[in-house]
């Protein structure tokens, strides 16, 4: 009997830490820094076209940090890296990266957040 209400305090004690820990945002994912930028390229329609494997997507999307999984991206290429999916062949992707816009501008390669906020009137 002992035993029971040692382990029972014990289960209590752990879903006390568990409720502190998670009203103080411990486990909450931390904005990044250009969250609303990232949000309002998005719902501007902008777009980014490019390949995992593309050193200069990779630079773009490092340029964003953690507000990178708010813009609105499509990765081109085939799981091996030989091809282009169907989805950017139909989109006329010739290039990585290729920033797309609401109006239907496109503009290829590295793109500042100034050139984006122009594009776009998003402000950072």
């Amino acid at each position: 009997m002992k035993i029971s209400k040692y382990i029972l305090a014990g289960v209590i004690v752990l879903i006390l830490i568990v409720v502190g820990i998670n009203a103080a945002g411990i486990f909450a994912p931390a904005s990044g820094k250009y969250d609303d930028f990232a949000k309002c390229l998005s719902a501007s329609g902008a777009k980014m076209y490019g390949a995992y494997w593309c050193s200069h997507c990779k630079a773009q999307k490092d340029a964003f940090g953690s507000s990178w999984q708010y813009v609105t991206y499509i990765d081109c290429s085939t799981p091996d890296g030989s091809g282009q999916l169907q989805i950017c062949k139909q989109a006329g992707v010739t290039a990585y990266p290729t920033w797309e816009f609401g109006n239907g501008t496109r503009v290829q390669g590295e793109v500042s957040f100034g050139q984006l906020g122009q594009y776009t009137n998003c402000t950072i």
